[in-house]
């Protein structure tokens, strides 16, 4: 196979020799089996990919996939994935993550990445809950959500995955459903196809201990009317029928009838419409946005740096360790 040749997979080709150990009916199965579908059709050698993980459930992804990969340490992926692309900015590298992972003890990793535009493909799966440790509430819980480290109901108010990605300017942000298979597959592609951080939020369900988290958006008798899909520059229009709307007015979003929908602009350049959409969604009778929030270019970290080490070493030519370390003043001890 000659270098210029794309690499012909199936899906086949991403199963690892591992058995894979998830409860049965767990969303993560449907994911893996997407991610797996999506790496065949990348074009992507194997050997070019690198699945970086933190702990948790969504974290034992590495093993059950034929590509190179790091189980990392509790929340801190997002450092490992950094450090392994500015080490080899040549290498596709892939972050799995749960709610609990990122947004807990990994909060600051995930945020800094997003802010240094990182090029990354960030999955964070969403459950609202910690299910690896059995059940506890995560930083994505519901108020009141009863479980054994809130026998009484949580009083923490959670994130929205989608809207903090937002706030600390993500270049590429989206949402979408463990078992809409096309949905998430066609979004797993936009998110590789971007050229910076690209992160998305997979509405997961854990079956044993959060079971029907999403069900109220992701039932088939409910999703037609319960979701939007926002694609780019296309009409915000919903329903069975797609007979539906959404508007922005100065008081905030509305539903309308589709032909008087809005058309969908991921580019915005401070993702405020998205932002408004995705924290509106929560708490009123609006459908839940699904799709993509997000989509700008902006200069990345890795890109970035290595023009900078580029342009100074055709300043001051090739250094050697000998030099950094005996660069600037010096002085001798004893």
């Amino acid at each position: 196979m000659s270098s210029v040749e794309a690499p012909t997979y199936k899906k086949k080709d991403f199963a690892s020799d591992q058995e894979v150990r998830w409860c049965p009916g767990c969303g993560d199965y449907a994911i893996l089996n997407s991610v797996q579908q999506v790496f065949a059709g990348l074009g992507v050698s194997k050997e070019k990919l690198v699945v970086v993980s933190g702990i948790g459930c969504s974290s034992r992804f590495p093993y059950y996939l034929s590509t190179f990969g790091v189980h990392s340490i509790h929340g801190r992926a997002p450092a490992v994935a950094t450090g392994v692309k500015l080490a080899r900015p040549d290498l596709d590298v892939w972050v799995v993550t749960g709610d609990g992972d990122a947004l807990s003890i990994g909060g600051n990793h995930l945020i800094h990445a997003a802010r240094r535009n990182l090029d990354v493909v960030v999955l964070l799966f969403n459950n609202q809950i910690y299910g690896l440790t059995k059940g506890q509430f995560s930083p994505t819980s519901e108020v009141g959500k009863k479980t054994p480290s809130s026998p009484f109901g949580s009083i923490d108010r959670p994130f929205n995955p989608v809207a903090l990605m937002l706030g600390v300017g993500a270049t590429f942000v989206a949402r979408s459903v463990d078992i809409q298979v096309k949905h998430l597959q066609r979004t797993l592609r936009e998110a590789h196809a971007h050229k910076g951080f690209s992160f998305v939020e997979i509405l997961q369900n854990c079956n044993i201990f959060n079971d029907g988290a999403f069900e109220h958006v992701t039932n088939k008798d409910v999703r037609d009317d319960r979701q939007l899909d926002l694609r780019n520059n296309e009409p915000m229009v919903y329903g069975k029928k797609a007979e539906r709307g959404l508007r922005k007015t100065a008081e905030g979003w509305e539903i309308c009838a589709a032909e008087d929908a809005q058309v969908w602009d991921p580019a915005e350049p401070i993702g405020a419409d998205g932002f408004h959409l995705a924290r509106a969604a929560e708490h009123s009778d609006l459908p839940v946005p699904i799709g993509l929030f997000r989509q700008v270019e902006r200069p990345g970290l890795s890109g970035e740096t290595h023009a900078q080490i580029q342009k100074v070493s055709e300043q001051l030519g090739e250094g050697t360790l000998d030099s950094l370390l005996k660069a600037g003043e010096t002085w001798n001890v004893g």
